[in-house]
């Protein structure tokens, strides 16, 4: 277990020290990814920035997501979720996030652009997936940018979230998997197995 976001990060560094190397780039997804993505950076003595990414809300429940928006306009929507709404809706409501990445751009990153990622392995970091539509935003992000290898790393992720990154992404590293979860290496596109008893590398 962890104790806070800090310590997650820590531990979550030393599950990726296989990919320390000069031209890794960590990418934290605010806000809870933030903290833990800056410790990854640390351990690995690697450059990092933020990936803004936004939740696509209900109208009537902001609180749940039907997808969402990665800063460069990729857009990912949940197939079942989004059937909920009809296409004017779901123009209106990327408009409003794109307005709102906009402003946290600003905000978060002083209005730089991201750094290159170009030929790059870049590793996104979260500080858990649940529903995974944010990170598929975030990796469909990279790959647009043309990012040389994805890792998606989180202290914590549920597994459909899992095999749903482990589609899109290259690599994904979480520590903990919910109990009684029967995902396995070998479920997933890369097959690798399980370095240490609490690293799940898939």
């Amino acid at each position: 277990m962890f104790c806070d976001r800090h310590d997650a990060g820590k531990q979550m560094g030393a599950a990726l020290k296989h990919s320390a190397g000069k031209d890794v780039l960590i990418l934290g997804i605010p806000r809870g990814g933030v903290e833990v993505g800056c410790q990854v950076a640390e351990e690995l003595s690697a450059e990092f920035s933020m990936l803004v990414v936004r939740k696509l809300p209900f109208p009537d429940n902001p609180e749940s997501g039907f997808g969402a928006i990665a800063e460069d306009g990729s857009v990912y929507l949940h197939p079942e979720a989004a059937s909920w709404l009809s296409p004017k809706d779901i123009d209106f409501i990327v408009h409003e996030q794109k307005k709102e990445i906009i402003r946290r751009i600003r905000v978060l990153r002083s209005g730089s652009p991201l750094p290159d990622m170009k030929g790059r392995h870049v590793i996104l970091v979260d500080d858990g997936i649940a529903m995974g539509s944010t990170m598929q935003a975030a990796v469909m992000c990279c790959r647009n940018l043309k990012a040389k290898k994805i890792t998606v790393a989180a202290p914590v992720a549920s597994p459909n979230a899992v095999r749903l990154a482990a589609a899109s992404a290259d690599e994904v590293v979480t520590l903990l998997l919910p109990p009684g979860s029967t995902l396995s290496p070998t479920t997933t596109r890369t097959g690798t197995t399980c370095p240490t008893r609490r690293s799940y590398r898939f």
